[in-house]
């Protein structure tokens, strides 16, 4: 998969690119990094690519130009690529989004910088992605969670690839919790199903985990959610044992008044 990140900090993307599972990707050729940046096609002498917006306001705005020129070099290297501009007005980053994008052989991504960029070379993107309902301070970052994300699910990039089938989202749900050694330390366990050698109580014990991780942090998760009859009778299981527990606490509450 080839990747045409438009920047005016390509270092930030040299650094990534450089360092673990992106370096080795790169090696074997399985991704292929293209840093494009504005600057190169500045017509000011100081290579300047912002200016004030029109009509007034604070702020500096990523000139059109040069911008359309970066989106054109990006097209000689790969004619057929999909273009992003990441914008806090696109649509929002999910991990169905991710595995949309990687069914595109190139992907390039718009940076923006400082108050954002000139609304024609929106003209010229195929679509406007945002990572979630807050503002960086440019398309950088934003872009290395998009990579990073579409990265994990391209065949062959991670050594274990059934890791990434097992991660959260990936079925609708949170992941279930993780241990390894010592298996106690602080006063604190491992549980004692994942040491049995059980794999199908191991399997039950993980799948209602994650279950319950998910009711209790994201249960927004839940309603989006198809549930299993296996999943719908977790979901009992843990909710009676919620009540017990809030029953009990309510008892001793009950107790510690009456003394």
């Amino acid at each position: 998969m080839e990747f045409n990140i438009i920047t005016i900090f390509p270092q930030i993307f040299e650094c990534y690119f450089n360092l673990s599972l992106p370096k080795k990707a790169k090696k074997k050729g399985i991704i292929k990094i293209n840093l494009i940046n504005p600057r190169d096609f500045s017509t000011d002498k100081h290579k300047k690519v912002d200016d004030y917006t029109y009509g007034g306001g604070p702020g500096m705005v990523l000139m059109f130009e040069p911008l359309k020129k970066s989106i054109n070099k990006a097209k000689e290297y790969s004619p057929q690529t999909h273009v992003i501009l990441l914008s806090p007005s696109g649509i929002k980053l999910n991990q169905v989004l991710a595995r949309e994008l990687t069914k595109y052989e190139s992907l390039t991504l718009l940076c923006g910088h400082y108050e954002g960029v000139d609304e024609r070379v929106k003209n010229f993107v195929d679509e406007e992605i945002s990572v979630g309902d807050f503002i960086t301070s440019g398309g950088e970052i934003p872009a290395l969670i998009i990579i990073d994300t579409v990265l994990r699910l391209i065949p062959s990039f991670l050594k274990k690839e059934e890791a990434k089938f097992s991660e959260s989202f990936e079925k609708g749900v949170l992941e279930y919790p993780q241990y390894t050694r010592p298996r106690e330390s602080f006063n604190l366990k491992v549980p004692e199903v994942l040491l049995s050698g059980n794999h199908k109580e191991i399997e039950k014990f993980r799948k209602k985990e994650s279950l319950k991780r998910t009711l209790i942090l994201r249960p927004d998760l839940l309603l989006q959610k198809k549930l299993s009859d296996e999943e719908k009778i977790f979901l009992k299981e843990i909710f009676d044992e919620i009540l017990d527990f809030f029953s009990k606490i309510n008892k001793e509450w009950t107790i510690s008044m009456l003394l």
